[in-house]
């Protein structure tokens, strides 16, 4: 009965303390919001419309190793932890479309099984039992045309208590595998701890769709209504056979969001191939059960699309008053385009440190419903972080939602 109190006392604690934090940065303690189906879309995801493409070339991909059961001990021992097993999809009616027998699956494996080198037999077999689910072409469509955004509102779904406890915890369970990252990739712990937030909640939401249903439905049942990107998701379902064939047919049954990611970090098939890192080092590659694995792939993630170590994610800006300079800036969105003097020029007001900056900057916009918008000046690390997920404000949220755990961290025990 002690050991209850203790730890019931252990976690009001943890509650006043992340209370505190959110006072001291000004954040509204709101109650936990998240759903699944307004998760935050996960790497190698299309772009929303109007973003920057990633670039052309590509880093060198990491030596990935195949799935396979998973270990009850780490390479040095100690016990993993219990892998966390997501829901169950939503249940299916009977005439749910298969692709068993049609023409353009057919040739689809046919092409695959000629790139890949795989059995065309095996590969048509294995598209056959996928399925076709409805829940997943409502869910990739954009919010109906004249939905405000609103980043306050954004903001709070991510950077609450609930969540930054759980970050927490994340963080002081896996200290030491997160120092390892920040030191391999320069990519900070804290950068990290709030990717995996805002991604599942630290494994507690790692989605409820058969990875193979979902990448089949938006590969050859893509919904009209918006743009296209069936071709970027059959490039996905290529990936997750390749995985499958090399992993076993396990893969096969992954779980994940309704876009085809899986895991802790919530990668896509072609990021597992090309950035999933064993960081553990245990023989094999688990983005689900292992949160070193996890880490491990964050840091690997953004340092391949150029984190810069040190560098700061963004700087405050007050916008030009001149609604011209203020639109020059703004045109490239993301893309750090302009040097701090440029900034100056067009009107901008920077801070003292970010005058300094040596690199371009990027005045970024959050729109806050009929409020005012919210502006930083982004830097190149910000971009970064939006290769993770192509949207200002899911950079913002990793941001704060970071900032706020790394705060309660400093924080004396209460």
């Amino acid at each position: 009965m002690s050991s209850r109190r203790e730890t019931h006392a252990s976690r009001a604690g943890l509650r006043r303390l992340v209370l505190a934090v959110l006072g001291a940065l000004g954040l509204a303690a709101a109650g936990p919001l998240w759903s699944q189906s307004a998760s935050p879309a996960a790497p190698d995801r299309p772009a929303a419309e109007g973003s920057q493409p990633a670039p052309a070339k590509r880093p060198a991909a990491a030596a990935s190793k195949k799935p396979q059961a998973a270990s009850p001990h780490r390479k040095d021992g100690s016990p993993r932890p219990a892998t966390r097993r997501p829901a169950s999809p939503p249940s299916l009616p009977a005439t749910t479309q298969t692709y068993a027998d049609r023409a353009d699956v057919l040739e689809f494996a046919r092409e695959v099984a000629q790139r890949r080198q795989l059995d065309e037999q095996w590969v048509a077999t294995q598209l056959a039992q996928a399925r076709r689910v409805p829940a997943v072409q409502r869910l990739i469509m954009p919010p109906p045309a004249g939905t405000a955004k609103n980043w306050a509102a954004y903001r709070a779904r991510f950077v609450e208590p609930s969540r930054i406890e759980a970050g927490l915890r994340f963080w002081r369970e896996h200290a030491r595998w997160l120092e390892q990252a920040e030191a391999r990739w320069g990519v900070p712990a804290s950068i990290i701890v709030g990717v995996i937030g805002v991604e599942t909640f630290y494994g507690r939401h790692t989605g409820g769709f058969r990875v193979l249903d979902a990448l089949a439905t938006l590969a050859f049942d893509f919904p009209p209504g918006r743009r296209d990107r069936s071709e970027f998701f059959r490039g996905e379902l290529e990936e997750l056979l390749r995985l499958a064939a090399t992993g076993g047919n396990a893969v096969l049954q992954w779980q994940g969001s309704y876009a085809g990611a899986f895991g802790l970090p919530q990668f896509m098939p072609g990021s597992i191939a090309r950035y999933a890192v064993d960081f553990d080092e245990d023989g094999r590659v688990d983005l689900l059960g292992s949160a070193p694995d996890a880490i491990g792939s964050v840091g690997h993630y953004l340092a391949a699309f150029g984190w810069e170590k040190d560098l700061a994610t963004h700087h405050e800006v007050a916008v030009p008053v001149d609604t011209a300079d203020r639109a020059v800036l703004l045109g490239p969105d993301i893309v750090p385009s302009f040097t701090p003097a440029q900034f100056v020029a067009r009107g901008a007001q920077l801070p003292a440190d970010a005058r300094r900056h040596e690199g371009l900057l990027a005045l970024v916009e959050l729109q806050n419903g009929e409020a005012a918008p919210s502006y930083v000046a982004g830097t190149r690390n910000f971009w970064v972080i939006t290769r993770y997920n192509w949207s200002s404000y899911y950079a913002m949220a990793v941001i704060d939602l970071a900032a706020a755990v790394q705060a309660a961290r400093r924080l004396p025990p209460s």
